[in-house]
């Protein structure tokens, strides 16, 4: 392998998803509603957040659709601190005055927001809500996806994943199932250069 190539994919941006979902595949009911989610919550222990907030220490940015931002705000508190958040919009959004100002939009399509942020010396992104992940897993931009998956079927609602054009390999990282219940894998997605 060159020298250059090597030095190219050191400093590549890592790109992560880390989202909880339904053992049927949903990551909430058809109306965003989330209530089968709050009830398992309910079943884990107060000390424990399944890696969260380690994981989110390691991010640089946030990226996440607009429904998942406006689910986010119905929470009350806003619960990523400092943290840079992107909201993908095709229109400008509101932004309280309580949302820090860390917390922009945009209506770049994923390619270019990738590019952008890559410029700009981004060294880790994580995306949040089915279609921005959708859109960059679609453009070849995810490296990597952790799922919790938690014990209940909901039978319909939003799916995590949709139609791709082509396969998606992933590779097991690792998994680790806890005593309420839930399990969590973490994959790398596999690219092919």
């Amino acid at each position: 392998m060159p020298t250059w190539f090597g030095c190219w994919y050191a400093a590549r941006m890592k790109v992560s998803v880390y989202i909880a979902t339904s053992l049927d595949g949903f990551i909430a009911r058809s109306d965003g509603s989330l209530d089968w989610l709050d009830a398992a919550n309910a079943t884990v222990p107060n000390d424990e957040d399944c890696g969260f907030q380690s994981f989110i220490e390691s991010v640089d940015v946030l990226v996440m659709g607009r429904k998942t931002y406006e689910k986010v705000l119905s929470f009350g508190v806003w619960p990523y601190g400092s943290t840079r958040v992107i909201v993908l919009s095709s229109r400008p959004i509101e932004l309280p005055p309580e949302i820090p100002s860390t917390v922009t939009n945009s209506s770049y399509p994923p390619r270019e927001l990738y590019d952008r942020l890559s410029s700009e010396g981004v060294k880790h992104v994580y995306l949040d809500g089915g279609e921005t992940i959708h859109g960059f897993l679609a453009e070849g931009l995810v490296d990597e996806i952790t799922i919790t998956w938690v014990p209940v079927l909901i039978g319909e609602g939003r799916p995590l994943f949709g139609p791709l054009m082509n396969d998606v390999a992933l590779e097991l990282i690792e998994s680790h199932s806890y005593n309420f219940g839930f399990v969590q894998s973490r994959y790398s997605v596999q690219h092919h250069r």
